[in-house]
């Protein structure tokens, strides 16, 4: 998972990527640049699995997560900026707008007054002007050709249609392709196709007043659009990853923050792409894997290696909750909640699962 974190100047962007990550140097990225790095998805499932087998390794899924230059939507630095913020975008497989809600005399808004709904709206536009500057360049490229071949006359109809899309105000995910249209298209990794969610970056007294500027019409927009959002306190948040371990709990139950900030965002982005993960568990290693829901067992054998799904016998399963409720693996066989599952199995999140394979 590639995530890129996007919004204007002075979103809190860069601290928001530093406590998903864990940087602590704090440095914003340059121009052209984009910061990039690796985020840890907190599991209880995993804890809970590693306290019990004691494992040699354990590991967490991860985000990979790409800090993007901010740009500013006034002023003469607009286009160089903006067309700089895209092509670090353009890579990403989701993404999440962090948006400024957060009162502060010592960071000033490029556009004076705070207003999330009106920045988020000058990014989804940059992102459609992108795509349609895409398309209509591509389109003059094959009609300017000395040659239009069959297949060049077939992907000008197929981008002519998205041009007049997109010319609408439409974006490419909400456009009604088929199968082989979307392969015909997926090269140009369209921006308004990507999914995205909206983070918006509250002070501390917001955060506790559950209230921030222009907050129902932002709502509305998100409704309107389409997009998840969640709030975050992110100054809070890093100055609480910074606090050991045995305060850090007290502190957050002072504050009214139910969960850190990674989890609440990983949660989305899980939702977002349609993410599950299957654990497995054992003395050498407990390990959370990454699959799209829906995955059969045999093709989730495969994420752990090629020869586990080409040789395939069976898949043992577990829920995780049985093995939370009784304790022990033994308990849960005794319990008979202990499942030989083929190759054809729906694997569900937090199923603990074992592959038997011969190669």
């Amino acid at each position: 998972m590639k995530i890129g974190l996007i919004g204007l100047n002075q979103t809190g962007k860069t601290t928001l990527f530093n406590l998903l990550t864990g940087r602590e140097d704090g440095a914003a990225p340059g121009k052209g640049s984009a910061n990039t790095g690796t985020g840890l998805v907190p599991d209880e499932r995993i804890d809970f699995l590693s306290e019990l087998y004691q494992p040699k390794k354990t590991t967490y899924a991860k985000i990979d997560l790409t800090d993007v230059a901010g740009f500013s939507v006034a002023g003469e630095s607009r286009n160089s900026g903006a067309a700089k913020f895209l092509n670090d975008v353009r890579p990403c497989e989701a993404l999440a707008h962090v948006l400024r809600a957060f009162e502060s005399d010592a960071v000033a808004h490029d556009l004076d007054t705070i207003d999330p709904a009106r920045d988020l709206e000058a990014v989804e536009t940059e992102m459609l002007f992108a795509d349609l500057e895409l398309v209509e360049k591509r389109i003059d490229r094959i009609k300017n050709g000395k040659k239009i071949t069959k297949e060049n006359a077939d992907e000008l109809a197929l981008l002519e249609r998205c041009f007049a899309w997109l010319e609408k105000g439409n974006a490419m995910r909400e456009m009604a392709l088929t199968g082989q249209e979307k392969t015909a298209v997926s090269s140009y990794a369209f921006l308004t196709e990507k999914p995205r969610m909206a983070v918006v970056n509250l002070d501390e007294n917001q955060w506790k007043a559950g209230a921030w500027p222009n907050q129902q019409a932002f709502r509305a927009l998100c409704t309107q659009l389409g997009i998840p959002m969640l709030e975050l306190c992110v100054e809070m948040e890093l100055e609480i990853s910074r606090l050991p371990e045995e305060d850090k709990q007290m502190f957050m139950e002072d504050m009214g923050i139910g969960q850190p900030g990674i989890d609440v965002l990983a949660r989305g982005v899980y939702g977002l792409l349609g993410l599950i993960s299957f654990l497995t568990a054992g003395e050498d290693e407990v390990r959370a894997w990454t699959i799209e829901n829906g995955t059969v067992a045999r093709a989730a054998a495969g994420k752990i290696h090629s020869d586990i799904e080409r040789g395939f016998i069976r898949a043992e399963v577990v829920k995780f909750d049985d093995i939370k409720e009784l304790g022990s693996m033994a308990k849960v066989k005794e319990k008979g909640l202990f499942r030989l599952e083929g190759k054809e199995y729906v694997v569900a999140d937090g199923d603990v699962v074992h592959f038997r394979f011969n190669v």
